[in-house]
């Protein structure tokens, strides 16, 4: 139990962003609780690595976000672990693309269920934990939320229901609780994505170059902690591309 430590959850929190934003509160002094749905072994790996640095320090929790019922038991569960919740990071996210022609109902559910049925079902649940700390709720969104992309259809659409989340909750849940979000820009491709498109795509980015990880991960962190009078904004960290 650690009732002296700011306690943070981060959603798909084995891998790529969601792993970073853990080592970068981790290093702010946070005790941090990665959440999973298929990554087990590299959830527990980090767990491992942040616990070495710092005893007690770091927990797994494995759910899977589309059900409700997991993430009551998630929340619970982090509870009877920690003692307390500071911060909610909805990081949690799926994304393939999903042409009008070919779109199957099961894809719009994935999607929309990872996207925006999870993060508000976890903040839901979260809630009442982040009110006893005067915590808050920072959502990852997407610059494609603000202008779609095309053959993307449900994801972007998805995206821009989380971005109106972010706004309606931190109307409803303040003043205890803030609501937040980050919009990723070009930070990391796509496994499939092809070195000509990518160095096309960075030559439209005003700022002329990708972002990297820690530029998310350093905005998550400001909004949560030197951030207290800021709720129900939306950052683009994205080097300027949503201006084109």
């Amino acid at each position: 139990m650690s009732n002296l430590q700011k306690i943070v959850l981060i959603t798909g929190a084995a891998r790529r962003i969601g792993a970073q934003i853990a080592k970068i509160f981790h290093e702010a002094g946070y005790g941090v609780v990665l959440h999973y749905r298929d990554s087990r072994v590299e959830a527990e790996a980090l767990m491992g690595l942040l616990n070495g640095k710092r005893k007690g320090s770091a927990w797994v929790v494995k759910a899977d976000l589309q059900s409700v019922e997991q993430i009551q038991q998630m929340i619970e569960g982090l509870i009877d672990k920690t003692g307390r919740l500071d911060v909610l990071i909805n990081n949690a996210s799926t994304f393939y693309e999903t042409p009008l022609g070919t779109a199957k109902e099961a894809e719009w559910d994935d999607l929309m269920g990872s996207n925006l049925k999870a993060p508000f079902f976890v903040s839901q649940a979260a809630f009442n934990e982040l009110k006893k700390t005067n915590g808050c709720i920072v959502n990852l969104v997407d610059i494609y939320a603000k202008r779609s992309l095309s053959n993307y259809s449900i994801y972007s659409t998805a995206k821009a229901g989380l971005s109106a989340l972010t706004e309606s909750l931190a109307k409803e849940l303040a003043p205890e609780v803030r609501v937040n979000g980050v919009s990723p820009g070009v930070i990391l491709w796509p496994e499939n994505q092809s070195l000509e498109l990518g160095e096309e795509i960075v030559m439209r980015i005003p700022l002329q170059r990708q972002g990297s990880v820690d530029d998310i991960a350093e905005t998550v962190l400001f909004l949560s902690k030197n951030a207290g009078y800021i709720t129900g904004q939306v950052i683009a960290v994205d080097g300027g591309k949503s201006l084109v």
